[in-house]
């Protein structure tokens, strides 16, 4: 198993109390909010969990941009900080400082896909810090270089989902173009990975289970390809679907944002490659499983699926949290079925905690970010409320949640610092705050 370096650096006291300062008026907008929720151990740990990304892991830079820690790794991964905000853009509208943040995270990420867009998380300073010894070398800014389609994702889903709380059209700046022109040409190389790309990664340290190298034989056409999946595990096969989806996603959303910006040429480009990447999941991405059609995780195009699913997102149970405009809903509805039953070879049911784990961790552990994603992607409100006291007794006692809960102890847990599955609880929270009120 491949497993990512731990470290624990924290921010300062002061760095923590300043931030606490900073955000006052946000405090008291949550504590309005938290009046509505059920007194108790809900309440606590939404609180906790809603503040441990500003507590505990941004640093707000001389320049605007903001560098958000994932939690127990000094690095930012793109997915996380993206993730570890969106609990905040429910109160955008009314707080400056979210305004800020969001705006600051965004300028960062942004220059992080302008340093490589290939990379995966990145160091605060050009220190050199992270994988140094995988191949090719890598620039002294990144901490480690595995090819993801979520890392490109992640960053534009964050500005969308900004931008329709706020209607705040700044964040679409030139920063925000020139990215944007860097990951579209990245799609566009992995469709032909093969032939076109120059993109490859070792791990001379490693089993060759842990590293994606050049990446085995794929079909070619409109699909693109990825060399780890969200998990930052190798993928078995080169398209990865949950990612193409997000693509699609992402491009769909913008489109009429350059659209109105009378930017023919993007919006064009959105059009196009949405359009091509989702016939191709229609046509290579969806397979027959005891006569039911469901989305596979992953597929080379060349008749081999992965069955599966991952805890990490974005994965096959949260489509509709990332919001793939194409979804077929009978067959998403035969997909969550299976990855939420055995047929699923990481479902675990347990005496504690029952859901999705990932291969990123031991067998039997599951991960709270599943729970949280079934909840948020159910209109059953009685489900919610099993799910979220599920998670909120399945703490250690920490009142904080983790990466992998063993199923039967939830003592035994991976990373006491998990910044993502904290922020994911509270935007759940929020999300679903009629059912979690109701009497």
């Amino acid at each position: 198993m491949c497993k990512r370096k731990g470290s624990k650096e924290k921010m300062s006291s002061i760095e923590s109390r300043m931030n606490e300062e900073r955000f006052e008026n946000l405090r008291k907008l949550v504590t309005e909010f938290e009046k509505t929720l059920p007194s108790g151990k809900l309440r606590e740990t939404f609180d906790r969990c809603f503040f441990n990304t500003i507590l505990t892991t941004t640093f707000f830079e001389k320049d605007g941009s903001v560098f958000v820690l994932t939690g127990d790794i000094p690095a930012m991964w793109l997915r996380d900080s993206a993730a570890q905000v969106m609990q905040y853009l429910f109160f955008a509208k009314e707080s400056d400082e979210v305004r800020t943040l969001i705006k600051g995270v965004l300028k960062k990420q942004f220059e992080y896909i302008l340093i490589d867009p290939y990379a995966n998380a990145f160091n605060r300073e050009a220190n050199g810090n992270g994988h140094s010894t995988d191949l090719p070398r890598q620039s002294p800014w990144v901490w480690e270089r595995k090819f993801e389609l979520d890392s490109l994702c992640y960053p534009f889903f964050l500005a969308i989902r900004y931008y329709e709380e706020t209607a705040d059209e700044s964040v679409f700046d030139e920063l925000f173009l020139r990215a944007f022109d860097e990951a579209t040409r990245v799609f566009l190389v992995e469709q032909d990975h093969p032939n076109a790309s120059s993109y490859s990664h070792f791990i001379p340290t490693k089993d060759p289970s842990c590293f994606c190298g050049k990446g085995g034989p794929v079909s070619g056409g409109a699909l693109v390809w990825s060399g780890y999946r969200p998990s930052d595990d190798k993928c078995a096969y080169g398209y990865y679907i949950p990612g193409n989806m997000f693509i699609c996603s992402v491009l769909s959303s913008l489109s009429p944002v350059f659209e109105k910006r009378k930017d023919e040429k993007r919006a064009s480009l959105c059009r196009d490659l949405t359009d091509s990447i989702r016939r191709e999941i229609e046509e290579k991405g969806v397979v027959e499983k005891e006569g039911k059609k469901v989305y596979a995780l992953e597929t080379d195009g060349l008749g081999h699926y992965n069955l599966m699913d991952d805890a990490n997102i974005p994965n096959l149970l949260a489509i509709p949290y990332y919001r793939y405009p194409f979804v077929d809903p009978i067959v998403y509805q035969n997909t969550r079925d299976l990855v939420l039953s055995k047929n699923n070879p990481y479902y675990y049911e347990g005496k504690c905690i029952t859901g999705i784990g990932s291969p990123h961790t031991p067998k039997d552990y599951v991960w709270p970010l599943s729970l949280i994603i079934e909840a948020l992607t159910t209109s059953d409100g009685a489900r919610v409320r099993a799910l979220v006291d599920m998670i909120v007794n399945s703490t250690g006692g920490t009142g904080y949640i983790h990466e992998g809960v063993y199923k039967d102890d939830d003592k035994k847990f991976t990373r006491h610092w998990f910044a993502w599955a904290n922020s994911l609880f509270a935007y759940l929270v929020l999300s679903k705050k009629e059912c979690l009120t109701e009497k």
